[in-house]
This record gives C-alpha cells, structure tokens and sequence, in this order.
C-alpha cells in the first residue's frame, strides 16, 4: 500500500468511526439531559485532549481527543466521585430504574436510528449498485440443481424485490440463517421471459458466509470482455515488463488469446514462469516478456501481474443500476434493511457462540479502515452504506449482556427490576473484570484475523 493510500484508508477509518461513535454517544447524553441528569463530559476520543469547549463552570465540557477509536459520555455519579448534597437530584445513580435504563440504552438505539436515517437518505437519492444478472452456476452447486441458466436476471426472493446484487446476496444468507429450506426465486431471462427457480437450502449451510456462497453457486454475470490493459500497478510484472494501459493482448506462448479470462487463467497458473506475450500498442505488434509474481491465496500459489482490465463503458452501464423510492416508501425500506441487517448479525452472532459458524466472519479495526477506504473511492453511496452497515453492527453489539458494555448494564438493570434491589458493586465490579477480559480476548482475535488476511 503506497503513503498516499494508507493516508487515504486511515482519513476515512477516522471519519467512519467518530460519526458512528458520535452519534452512539449523543444517544446518552441526550437522553441524559432531557430526564435531568448533570451530564459533565462529552468526548469523542480517548487520550490527550486536543480541543474542548465549555461554557460555563457548571455546563457540559465538549472535547476531542487523540485517540478516535471510542468516545465517552461522563455524567455526575456518586460511585465516580464525592457529588455535594445539593446536586445528588442530578446524579445518575439516584434515578429511578426506568430513566437509567433509558439512558443506557439510547446510545445502542441511535446508532440503529442512524442505520435508518443512512439508508432513508440513500433510497431517496438513488442507491447504485449492480444488476443482478447471473453467470452461468456449476451443476453440482444449489443454484445449477435448481435450474438457473446464465444471463437470467434475479427480481424477487420470496416476494421482496432485490434490484441490486448485495440486496440478493444479504436477502439469501439472511434467509439461510433464519432456517428457511427453500426459498421462491423469480428471474426473467435474456428474451424477457420470467420464470420461478426454487433453492433449498440443508440444514446449517449458514455455518460460514464464504462457503455458503461457495455452495450456493450463484455469481454475477461476466461477459466475454477483449484482452485490453486497463490500469498498470507500478511494483507489479506488468509494469516491470513494460506492458501499458490500452494495449491488447494477442498472444501468450503462441497460444491466440481471445477473451481477458482466458489471460487471466494463463497469467495465474504460470507463477514465476516467464511469458512470452505479443501485445498491439497503436496498431503495432510488440513482443513482451511477463514473469508473474507468485501469490499466496486460499485457493494456492497464483501468478499476479498488477494490472486490470479496460472495461468498456456501455458494459459498465448495462450492469450499472441506479433507483429512489418516494420519501415514504424509502423509509419503510430503510427500517427493512436496517432490520434485517440487525437480526442477521445477531443470529451470526448466536450461530459463532453456539459453534456452528466460524469466527472469520468477524472482522477487526484494520478490516474496517480497508472498507471505508475501499468504499469511498466507490463513491459517496457507497460510503453511506458502509457506514450505515458498520453502525447496525456497532448498536447490535453494544446491547450484548456483556459487562462493560451498555448490555451489561441492561443486564444488571433486568435483575434489579426482578430482585427489586440493585446488584452490589462488588458482584458489578466481579463481572467487570470479566467482561474487560472478553473484550480484551475478542479484540485479540480479530486483530489476528485482520493480520491473516493481510498477509495472504
């Protein structure tokens, strides 16, 4: 990754975090205010502060930190520090069961709100994304026994339309997670025929998202596309051997090449082994020497040469489709969405505590920075959708019964409400301990899978 990438990942990293850490922690404090508890501190950030403001001795204290990756709402406390008689009305732990409650879980609850404010406003603007269009499944994969047929065009999954390729991709693991064994797939085919495909699905084939897609067998449509160079990557064999953008690939080891598929296969199974390629530059036939660089993959060594392919822009618009939604409609759609990304994420959840999903599902900071870089070189939607996606995530995890999180908390207000006396602080203080050790752990692990993933 060149300087000016990795700045570019970590500007957006640092955006994408602190509106979702903003918005989680203007949840708090809001509610906070408005049942009447003294709030002293509003931080985006840990660490060195690097610029408050303050109104008054007696207001909130609004600051920004070094260190973007959380933030915090300090509120007047008895159990943080000595609180003088005349305030303790405006202490947190002197309000009634209901408006703590209500407190703890507002940051959870507006990063939901924000999800659906996200996607609102996206729907309303035009979502972009890509047509639905399928290539052509392998027989032995769910989609080639179901019947589906190459080029044909996938509008609805069990009645819900999916106009673009993620709300089919989301809609299927979605339903594989909640169970569903079969599922009603209309598609209309190149001659503007529609038909009804039947998927059914076995038993735990949700246990992990990649082999799910893997099984199922449905992948995007990909046209037969010339042999042209797109961009040349400057530390790639391409570049070294002096292969430039818009050129056309003739030959390879004398074998005519005929389709960028057919180079991509010869470029990858001829790790670090040197080809001999014609190309035509301006009308000109040149010979060029490739060597491939050898690349670790999960499916083996594979030849790389660091460059893509020129797409032409009329395929690009076949596959492109942009739509909005009424105002109204938009925002039901939202809540759909925001709802189905959140139970989805809850039962993968529930499917890696129980065993039966494997935790490379999880994805860490490093993951995170990679997909708002990534996101927003697509585009200002597809950055709002990250970030929309990344907030679901971000409240579904919050409301976990974990210590230490706002669920924590919620879970000891659930047994106060039962017992009728609040859990002692030692017992509080017990399972605080706990819950900073399982979130140290977790934050262990998916900074591991995060490095594995980089490496390969």
């Amino acid at each position: 990754m060149d300087p000016f990438e990795l700045l570019h990942t970590i500007f957006y990293f640092i955006v994408a975090i602190g509106v979702l850490v903003s918005f989680h922690e203007f949840g708090h404090f809001w509610v906070a205010r408005r049942l009447g508890v003294r709030v002293l501190r509003f931080s985006v950030g840990f660490g060195k502060v690097l610029w408050r403001y303050q109104k008054s001795p007696e207001s909130t204290e609004y600051v920004l930190a070094a260190i973007p990756l959380g933030g915090y709402v300090k509120m007047l406390d008895e159990r943080m520090e000595p609180v003088p008689e005349a305030d303790l009305p405006y202490a947190f732990n002197r309000q009634p069961l209901a408006s703590r409650t209500a407190i703890v879980l507002a940051g959870p609850v507006f990063n939901l709100v924000l999800a659906v404010l996200l996607f609102w406003l996206v729907l309303m603007v035009g979502d972009i994304g890509i047509r639905p269009i399928i290539g052509e499944p392998e027989q032995n994969t769910i989609a080639g026994q179901a019947g589906f047929v190459e080029r044909e065009e996938i509008l609805e999954i069990n009645g819900k339309k999916t106009p673009i390729w993620s709300d089919v991709m989301i809609t299927l693991f979605s339903s594989a997670l909640d169970g569903k064994g079969e599922l009603a797939v209309n598609v209309q085919d190149f001659s503007g025929q529609k038909h009804t495909r039947i998927l059914e699905f076995p038993e735990n084939m949700a246990k992990d998202q990649e082999a799910f897609y893997q099984r199922l067998g449905l992948k995007l449509w990909n046209p037969v596309i010339d042999p042209v160079i797109g961009n040349v990557l400057e530390d790639g064999a391409a570049f070294a051997a002096g292969l430039q953008s818009n050129d056309l690939i003739i030959s390879a080891d004398d074998e005519p090449i005929q389709s960028w598929m057919q180079w991509v296969h010869i470029v990858q199974k001829s790790a670090g082994v040197t080809l001999h390629v014609v190309v035509e530059r301006d009308g000109v036939q040149m010979n060029l020497a490739i060597t491939p660089k050898s690349v670790e993959t999960d499916q083996g060594v594979m030849g790389k040469i660091g460059a893509s392919v020129s797409v032409p822009e009329n395929m690009i618009k076949t596959m492109r489709v942009e739509y909005t939604l009424p105002p109204w409609q938009a925002l039901k759609s939202a809540c759909a969405k925001t709802y189905q990304y959140s139970i989805a994420t809850l039962k993968m959840m529930g499917h890696m505590i129980m065993g039966n999903a494997s935790v490379d599902n999880l994805s860490g900071p490093i993951s995170i920075a990679q997909y708002a870089g990534q996101t927003a070189d697509l585009g200002w939607v597809h950055f709002v959708k990250f970030l929309a996606a990344i907030s679901i995530s971000l409240g579904v995890i919050n409301l976990l019964p974990i210590p230490v999180l706002d669920g924590g908390h919620l879970m000891f207000y659930m047994i106060e409400a039962i017992k009728g006396s609040p859990v002692s602080e030692k017992i509080q203080m017990l399972f605080q301990q706990v819950g900073i050790a399982m979130l140290v752990s977790l934050m262990f692990l998916v900074i591991f899978l995060d490095l594995e993933r980089l490496f390969k």
